[in-house]
């Protein structure tokens, strides 16, 4: 664990059993509003200027939300998109990404489908006036209110992995946002497996024999996210690979489907697809055996190793 891996201050003046709302608000609130103040710094990007808004945080859930407190703390417009998530674990960073894109594309896509439905040009300029927006989208978890005090080994695990942190990040449909945007954003891919038994009880909050509330890890998280890999890779093989790959990992998938053929499937190599890749440090285990199923050497591995030794485990704040 790094020096810049920190807990909430209320770990360290009460037991870990005697905290409360307002403590672990408090921390979420500093977390949250320091994160959006540095990327707000950063970009120049006034307040008005945010019309849609996403928060998570799985296992702190609030009322009023944590997306009400951005937008009272801010005073944001009345008429923002403002969505909040809960209970939807290490999936929350990309589901709120994936749904801010995809407000913004919509936004764009009413855009243009107006401008043919009309003639009338001041309508047409408050509509793109509406429609370019910037999406606030901020990820934290809160410890202060689940640092597990039991005795329950499979329990224990989060309160080694899990430490304080949040993450801010701005998306943007305005062209004028298009030469200062650190990235593009082309694809997000989702795999929901929770119709299968096993991916839905592999991390659950629960109480253990002593009514202790904690979040349960199962042995088959690995054996799980190993399935849900390959899934992903299948659907997102033939969206960036190049011919070649694609030709090679079509090959044998069809002779292991069709032909029924005992051949080893075929891992893509992405780093022909990719410059940079950065798995979410979800644990050391996690690395690993992502590392060793897509074939990823250690140079490629070292930006999501040191991020787990410098900062620990911030769960969800990672986008994959």
């Amino acid at each position: 664990m790094g020096n810049m891996a920190y807990v909430a201050k209320a770990m360290l003046d009460k037991p870990a059993d005697k905290k409360n709302m307002a403590e672990a608000r408090k921390e979420t609130e500093s977390v949250i509003i320091g994160a959006i103040d540095e990327l707000l710094a950063k970009t120049g990007v006034k307040p008005r200027d945010i019309g849609i808004l996403v928060a998570n945080s799985s296992l702190f859930n609030p009322m009023p939300s944590l997306s009400a407190m951005v937008v009272n703390h801010y005073k944001l417009r009345g008429n923002i998109l403002s969505y909040n998530f809960g209970g939807v674990g290490c999936s929350a960073g990309l589901i709120s990404i994936d749904l801010a894109k995809q407000l913004l594309q919509h936004a764009l896509i009413d855009l243009f489908s107006g401008l043919f439905r009309t003639n009338e040009i001041t309508w047409a300029i408050g509509t793109i006036v509406a429609t370019q927006l910037c999406a606030q989208v901020v990820s934290t978890e809160n410890i202060t209110m689940n640092w597990y005090a039991g005795n329950d080994r499979s329990m224990l695990l989060t309160n080694c992995l899990f430490r304080l942190g949040g993450a801010a990040i701005l998306l943007s449909n305005r062209s004028s946002d298009r030469r200062r945007s650190k990235y593009e954003l082309v694809h997000t891919l989702r795999t929901h497996k929770g119709g299968d038994d096993r991916s839905y009880n592999c991390v659950s909050q629960q109480e253990d024999e002593s009514k202790r509330i904690g979040v349960k890890i199962s042995k088959d998280l690995m054996a799980v996210a190993g399935e849900s890999l390959k899934t992903n890779i299948t659907t997102l093989g033939p969206l960036v690979l190049p011919m070649p790959e694609q030709l090679l990992f079509t090959a044998t998938l069809v002779g292991r489907k069709i032909f029924k053929m005992k051949i080893k499937p075929y891992i893509p190599n992405f780093k022909l697809a990719f410059e940079h890749i950065c798995i979410r440090a979800g644990g050391r285990a996690v690395l690993d055996e992502v590392g060793k199923h897509l074939k990823l050497n250690e140079w490629v591995m070292e930006p999501s190793r040191m991020t787990l030794q410098i900062w620990e485990h911030f769960k969800q704040l990672f986008v994959v």
